[in-house]
């Protein structure tokens, strides 16, 4: 979609597409509500800003639409292409990565009570698992802060290429 059509879209059109990149209900009609923007910056400005107000209940709202790190959605939908173009490196090959991947989930999800989130485009899996193991140090408060803004970078992420 052009930054054009995007900015004119219908409403009902540009919601799916905006929930592909976070599944934040809220979010999504933040940003159609505020169009037009006069550009892809001040688009991404004011979709980051409205991310940083998510709380618990929209992280949690959104992690519902991703697969644990490492394994990949079994829906066929535009959400789990962008899972699989964004950790094809976790998905393919090194079977002692995805073992420790794995475990690393299991003793996430018994810690904080959700999968484990991270912005895995442009990461190794080596460096994702350096990141997992050490998230599994933090607080739950602190944990919660690091999802929100995983889950951000990803939607930014997202958006900007769904306008490229």
């Amino acid at each position: 979609m052009t930054f054009d059509e995007f900015n004119h879209a219908d409403a009902a059109l540009l919601k799916p597409l905006l929930l592909v990149c976070a599944a934040v209900g809220s979010w999504a009609d933040d940003i159609i509500a505020a169009r037009p923007f006069s550009g892809l910056d001040e688009l991404l400005a004011f979709a980051d800003d409205a991310a940083r107000r998510w709380g618990a209940e929209q992280v949690d709202e959104a992690l519902l639409e991703h697969p644990r790190i490492g394994e990949s959605r079994e829906h066929n939908d535009a959400a789990a292409e962008h899972s699989r173009r964004e950790q094809p490196v976790l998905t393919d090959g090194d079977e002692r990565l995805k073992i420790a991947l794995r475990e690393g989930n299991r003793q996430y999800e018994a810690k904080f009570g959700r999968i484990f989130l991270i912005r895995a485009a442009g990461r190794s899996g080596e460096e994702i698992l350096a990141c997992l193991r050490h998230r599994l140090q933090n607080g739950v408060g602190q944990e919660q802060s690091e999802t929100a803004k995983q889950l951000r970078e990803i939607a930014l992420l997202r958006l900007r290429q769904g306008l490229s």
